[in-house]
């Protein structure tokens, strides 16, 4: 056969099936035809029970009103005509409570059925104990299904040593029905207890699903509002710096107050851009739509050149060789979020004359970022209304930098006035 000519399925057939196409119709009919039974039987158990005592009831009966029980009876049969009729109801009637209370029914035949090999009457009825025996293989434990099995057997055995040609033909047919029996509920109640641990398992399944679905919402609703944290607090503190900056030079050089507008103008832009890719993630209908946005150290330059505008003086030193290792671009956006952060704190919250420096330093191991300032008031957060923000700020930068085994110090320096913000993240790709 040519590869041309390979059969494949066709596609429009195979659409849509589910499992239920593949289940044969006949399967398919008897399966709901049995479902629908259970559920009949659900809402209504005494009706089922009633009619299946009522046909072994008639069944009894008329193996009583038809001699049927003689053929099985034996020579010196001594029961009287009234007595097989009561011992062919006793084995029939009590099937009504055989759900409810079977170990009960059990025990109610025993005597019925100890009169009925005793007199040698032995009527077909006696059987139906086998019923009873059933629900308590499925329901009980195996202690309770020996003593059951030992009640349905103890009258057989004995009318077995009072009548010894009964052996043949009545015990050993009664044993085998109840290992058959017994059997039989074995495999149904083994079949329905995996059914049931399958069912328990898709539940629990479906929970767990649920649950992580909920986590994960939750971890991108923490995500998104870190970013838009970062994206709004640094751009609208760098506008501020810009438009204060802007309306001191409007009085005196109306030039560098333009050029202020212009850098508001284009912050602002940059700003917008971010928030509408951002929001963009939680819209459905833009399948193929960039899902998040990813700064990355080539744009360190730019964000620097904002904060410069800003009125923050800013200095950029790598020390290694930056190029020499691929960072990815997760590990890329944690270093540029957390400079851009520690940039926007010293803009909104550092007082007096202040210059910052941000440092790079590669390693073989590990990438080193430490951004620090010159303003005046270690503990300035603490003072003021927005310490919140800011501590909800350092808090972010330390999930993180903790999302890639990362850690982060943020604290005022020791030697002289200012703040310093310490990340150290180590590298996916090490190099020995």
């Amino acid at each position: 056969m040519r590869s041309d000519q390979v059969s494949t399925p066709p596609r429009d057939l195979d659409r849509g099936r589910g499992p239920e196409d593949t289940v044969p119709p006949l399967t398919r009919i008897i399966r709901d035809a049995l479902d629908r039974l259970r559920a009949f039987d659900r809402r209504r158990p005494r009706v089922w029970d009633t009619a299946v005592t009522g046909f072994w009831t008639v069944a009894a009966v008329l193996d009583y009103t038809s001699g049927g029980w003689r053929h099985t009876a034996h020579e010196d049969v001594t029961a009287p005509e009234f007595l097989v009729l009561l011992m062919s109801l006793g084995f029939s009637l009590p099937l009504l409570w055989r759900r409810a209370h079977p170990l009960a029914v059990v025990l109610l035949m025993t005597p019925i059925s100890l009169v009925n090999v005793w007199t040698g009457a032995v009527v077909q009825a006696s059987l139906l104990q086998l019923i009873p025996v059933f629900q308590i293989v499925l329901r009980f434990s195996f202690r309770t299904v020996a003593a059951a099995a030992l009640l349905f057997v103890a009258p057989v055995l004995s009318g077995g040593f009072r009548i010894p040609s009964s052996w043949g033909q009545e015990v050993v047919s009664y044993v085998w029905g109840l290992v058959f029996v017994v059997l039989l509920g074995i495999a149904v109640r083994t079949r329905r207890e995996y059914t049931e641990a399958l069912v328990e398992r898709a539940h629990r399944l479906e929970r767990e699903r649920d649950q992580q679905a909920r986590l994960a919402a939750a971890a991108e609703r923490t995500r998104i509002a870190r970013e838009m944290h970062d994206i709004i607090g640094h751009n609208l503190s760098v506008i501020t710096g810009l438009a204060d900056g802007g309306a001191y030079a409007a009085r005196k050089n109306p030039e560098r107050a333009g050029q202020a507008l212009d850098a508001i103008g284009t912050t602002s832009r940059q700003a917008l851009s971010e928030l509408r890719r951002l929001l963009g993630v939680l819209r459905d209908d833009h399948p193929d739509a960039e899902r998040t946005p990813q700064p990355t150290l080539d744009e360190l330059t730019p964000l620097i050149e904002r904060v410069r505008r800003a009125g923050l003086p800013v200095d950029l030193e790598l020390h290694g060789e930056p190029t020499a290792w691929s960072l990815p671009p997760g590990r890329q956006l944690t270093v540029y979020r957390v400079i851009q952060e520690a940039l926007t704190n010293t803009l909104k919250h550092a007082t007096g004359p202040t210059s910052a420096t941000v440092t790079l330093t590669y390693s073989r191991t590990h990438l080193d970022a430490r951004i620090t300032d010159t303003g005046t008031g270690a503990g300035r957060a603490a003072d003021t209304e927005e310490a919140p923000l800011a501590a909800q700020g350092i808090m972010g930068m330390r999930e993180r930098a903790a999302l890639y085994d990362g850690t982060l110090e943020a604290g005022p320096l020791p030697e002289h006035p200012g703040w310093r913000v310490q990340l150290r993240l180590p590298l996916e790709d090490t190099h020995q």
